[in-house]
This record gives C-alpha cells, sequence and structure tokens, in this order.
C-alpha cells in the first residue's frame, strides 16, 4: 500500500498521540497510589502502545489485521479501593490521573474520527474505526474505575 502525503502526515499525527498516550499512561500508573488504577494503566500503556505499532506498520506498508475489541468497557468491573465518602490525598491524586486521561482518550477518539475520512483504503479506514473504539472504551474503563470510587 502506498500512501499519499497527507495521508502519511494523519497516520504520523495520530501515531504521535499514541506516543504520547502510551508515555502518560506509563508516567500515571508510577504515580498512581491504588493498585487497581496501576494495574489499569498498565494495561492502558499495552494497548496504546499495539496502536502505535499498527500506525507504524501502516507506514511501512501495510495494514495489520484487526479484531474491534469493543467489549473491555462493558465488561471492566473495577475493585473499589476508595470509600465514596472518603477525601484523601490518594484519592484526589488518582481522581486527577483518571480524569486527565478520560480527557485525553476524548481527544484522541474524536482525532480518530475525524481522520478515518482522508482514507480510501478499506482496511486502513476499518483498522482507524477500530482503534477509534478502543480509545472509546478506555475512556469507559476510567470512568467506571472512577464510578466504583466515588470519584464520578
Amino acid at each position: 500500500m502506498i500512501l499519499k502525503q497527507k495521508e502519511k502526515d494523519a497516520i504520523t499525527e495520530l501515531q504521535s498521540q499514541e506516543k504520547i498516550c502510551v508515555e502518560k499512561y506509563h508516567r500515571y500508573k508510577e504515580q498512581a497510589k491504588d493498585p487497581e488504577l496501576k494495574t489499569l494503566f498498565g494495561k492502558l500503556e499495552q494497548e496504546e502502545q499495539k496502536h502505535y505499532d499498527s500506525l507504524e506498520q501502516v507506514l511501512n506498508g501495510s495494514v495489520p489485521a484487526c479484531d474491534c475489541n469493543d467489549s473491555d468497557g462493558a465488561n471492566y468491573k473495577p475493585q473499589a479501593t476508595y470509600d465514596a465518602m472518603s477525601q484523601n490525598n490518594d484519592k484526589q491524586s488518582d481522581s486527577f490521573l483518571a480524569t486527565d486521561c478520560i480527557g485525553t482518550e476524548k481527544f484522541v477518539s474524536s482525532e480518530y474520527n475525524t481522520n478515518v475520512f482522508k482514507f480510501a483504503d478499506a482496511a486502513l479506514r476499518k483498522l482507524l474505526a477500530d482503534i477509534q473504539i478502543e480509545e472509546q472504551n478506555h475512556a469507559e474503563m476510567l470512568y467506571k474505575y472512577k464510578t466504583a470510587n466515588g470519584m464520578a
């Protein structure tokens, strides 16, 4: 597959967003106080790395197969660590990290939604749509974490 320059530019921009997500989840995993949130951040870091790697394959001329993983958000059932009524520093810090990541996921998801229309190749559009759904799942998982811990 040969990409046009505007397509390369779009993939490169999406890939830069994925790199930021990988870095953010890695750093936030280290900063999180709650082991449940650390685990979630670690999982999301790995998934964002897969997105980055998939986009790298596209830049190298091939579109990887995708399997729309639309169940992670629906199936995620976090264990509550914080009491709904407590307002300690660890809870406030973890709430900030999760909220910030929800905002990031919303932004990245919207970037995929906009950029998918720049491509004629159906397999590539499917890959981008698949990644967008996974980004939405990430936000849903983070929101469920916040809800379970009295942060939402």
